[in-house]
């Protein structure tokens, strides 16, 4: 079944939506040392500005959690785009430390929202049978932000300053919030959707799909971020790749990562998420052990930060997929807030975890590869079977009838015109 032209119009602009939202937080990192050097901020204090907005954004995610659902998507999304365009601006106009750290975390705690609401934008509108290719068109926004938008906001600080990148950003967020509200018809079908009975919010995260599935987000978050920091440094000077061709390896692995996404949505949606998950997670567990525990005396580097994107991709896809189908329609901005903010704990918690087990070494080579490698091996090992379980649950549900109908069982599709989304 292929999507229709109204839904792939939704589908490309909430696509654009996720491309600012994941440009504004992967450039900041990048541009560290040269507004560092402009401010008069220690470089070992730049960890506090990727932190700050990692911060705010959890926080925001928990209490989107509580009160997104009762508004309008359209509205409540032209709301956080703001927020997050006001946010990434003030970044250019920062004077000092605690100047930049206040405008990161008015970025982050709209762009916490702005994730979660662009997600369950997707699954009310996009049917569970094509969900997988339609979250893997989105979540490619990542991979086109590391081949396209880091290397662009990069070539403008060198050109017109670090403070341009914040302004380019700035105007493209506006420009893609201004063209979103003018053809995103009203989205209100969850308000009307009938509620669980259990709707407080307690009562929603113990229940056994979401918390299984929030679970999973931790433990996949947090075994990717014990290792993503690190990557570039270890590459450098554990693996002796040269520092002039980093750049090379965001741009292949994003290129890679790009097409992987919308294959693994493809391939979830046919065999199943947690199928799916578990092959990522077997090419995943291969390459981290290659390339962190039982490297050679020669290793393919190129190949095997590639082999990473693809994997850590193949794993990510088919999870937010499943993930979207756990919570009725009048819940999804509510859990996909939750797990907003399980992420960013997560990745947080991740950070922290594999900075506590490593040490420099003599000519900035990192020990204590190898434990980290370890950890998050047998975290990531344990999504496929938390995947295994929430998809059994849901199938129960649906069997046994005891919960409310699934309304996103039938899908909906985006209306042309300005009006309320319509039944196909």
């Amino acid at each position: 079944m292929r999507i229709s032209l109204s839904e792939r119009r939704g589908l490309f602009l909430i696509g654009a939506i996720q491309f600012v939202n994941v440009l504004d937080f992967m450039m900041v990192l990048p541009l560290g040392p040269d507004f560092a050097r402009a401010l008069g901020i220690p470089t070992s204090r730049l960890g506090l500005v990727g932190g700050s907005y990692t911060a705010a954004a959890a926080l925001s995610g928990i209490l989107g959690a509580l009160v997104l659902d009762r508004f309008d998507r359209r509205k409540a999304l032209g709301v956080s785009l703001g927020g997050l365009v006001i946010g990434t601006a003030a970044g250019a106009f920062a004077t000092s430390l605690p100047s930049m750290l206040g405008a990161r975390v008015l970025a982050g705690a709209f762009g916490g929202p702005t994730a979660a609401l662009s997600l369950a934008v997707v699954s009310d509108v996009v049917p569970p049978e094509r969900r997988g290719r339609a979250m893997g068109a989105v979540m490619s926004a990542f991979a086109l932000a590391s081949v396209l938008g880091v290397p662009a906001g990069l070539e403008l600080a060198r050109v017109g300053g670090w403070r341009l990148p914040f302004f380019a950003v700035a105007a493209l967020g506006a420009a893609i919030a201004a063209i979103a509200m003018a053809l995103l018809p009203p989205l209100r079908h969850h308000l009307e959707a009938p509620r669980s009975a259990t709707s407080s919010a307690a009562a929603f995260l113990l229940r056994p799909a979401v918390a299984l599935a929030l679970i999973g987000t931790a433990a996949l978050m947090t075994a990717q971020f014990a290792i993503v920091p690190n990557i570039a440094a270890y590459w450098q000077f554990n693996l002796a790749y040269p520092r002039d061709r980093l750049g090379l390896l965001f741009i292949l692995g994003g290129a890679a990562s790009f097409a992987s996404m919308r294959l693994a949505g493809l391939l979830g949606d046919r065999i199943g998420a947690a199928v799916t998950t578990a092959g990522g997670t077997a090419i995943y567990a291969a390459v981290v052990l290659a390339a962190f525990v039982f490297p050679s005396s020669a290793p393919p580097a190129l190949a095997l930060f590639v082999g990473f994107m693809v994997a850590s991709s193949i794993r990510m896809v088919p999870f937010q997929a499943l993930s979207s189908r756990v919570p009725e329609p009048g819940e999804r901005a509510r859990f996909l807030s939750a797990q907003s903010a399980v992420q960013h704990l997560g990745a947080a918690t991740g950070s922290f975890l594999g900075s506590s087990m490593l040490r420099e070494l003599p000519g900035g080579s990192l020990g204590g590869m190898d434990r980290v490698a370890w950890l998050a091996v047998t975290l990531a090992a344990t999504v496929p079977a938390l995947l295994w379980l929430v998809e059994l649950r849901l199938e129960r549900g649906a069997a046994g009838g005891g919960r409310a109908p699934r309304v996103d069982s039938g899908g909906l599709a985006l209306n042309g015109s300005r009006r309320e989304m319509l039944k196909p």
